[in-house]
């Protein structure tokens, strides 16, 4: 719906702004480049757990982040976030208030504000595993959503795609979360053999919707009662 369409163009617009200003506000400032330390073992990230004890009682707590700004700027993008979905959402709502009901205008901010909080502390704690896994963190669940969302959409052919728009924009997002993946992972240090592996962008739709008919449920259970 309209309503929907416009919550997702918020949020993105909030998001990307929070991003921009984030970067601007970082070192330096008014750059959208950020000047940060090298990472060179998963230990830089939790230089907390490395605080020193020269008499083995008494913990010196004189540790700093090692690879500044890269984990306290995380924080800083989720600060801003949340500022501007409350400036702006409230907005939005009161917009499309007439094409919601009661219950439904304000679940996206509800949403936000309990997602949020666990972000957060999901950066806290495992900011240094998310840096190492997050292309594959990426690939993975791209590829998970988008099988669970065919299958539940009963995609089986090339042609139920075309029946609506909003399938393909489904597919093109999680193509560009392939691709980000990938190239993620390569990072193209060398173009000419990196390059090529972006042509395996669409090989997971098209392996879906080549297999799709013979995992159909009904078709097992059809094959199964007649003894195949």
């Amino acid at each position: 719906s309209s309503s929907a369409l416009l919550q997702h163009l918020t949020a993105l617009l909030e998001c990307s702004v929070a991003a921009v200003v984030t970067l601007l506000v970082s070192d330096p400032v008014g750059s959208l480049h950020i000047r940060s330390c090298r990472v060179k073992k998963l230990s830089d990230w939790y230089t907390m757990l490395y605080n020193p004890s020269p008499d083995y009682i008494t913990t010196v707590h004189c540790t700093h982040e090692a690879v500044y700004p890269l984990y306290t700027i995380v924080f800083i993008y989720y600060a801003f976030c949340l500022v501007l979905m409350m400036l702006l959402r409230p907005l939005l709502v009161k917009k499309i208030a007439c094409g919601l009901g009661r219950s439904d205008r304000f679940k996206s901010i509800y949403a936000a504000l309990y997602f949020f909080p666990i972000l957060t502390v999901l950066q806290a704690v495992g900011g240094g595993l998310l840096y190492y896994a997050f292309p594959y963190i990426i690939l993975v669940l791209s590829l998970v959503t988008l099988a669970v969302y065919m299958s539940a959409s009963e995609v089986e052919f090339f042609k139920d795609l075309l029946v609506r728009k909003k399938r393909l924009v489904v597919l093109f997002s999680h193509w560009l979360l392939h691709a980000y993946g990938i190239i993620s992972i390569s990072k193209l240090d060398k173009l000419e053999q990196d390059l090529p592996l972006l042509a395996l962008v669409p090989a997971p739709a098209l392996f879906y919707l080549m297999t799709a008919k013979y995992t159909e449920p009904s078709r097992i259970l059809s094959e199964g009662g007649n003894g195949h």
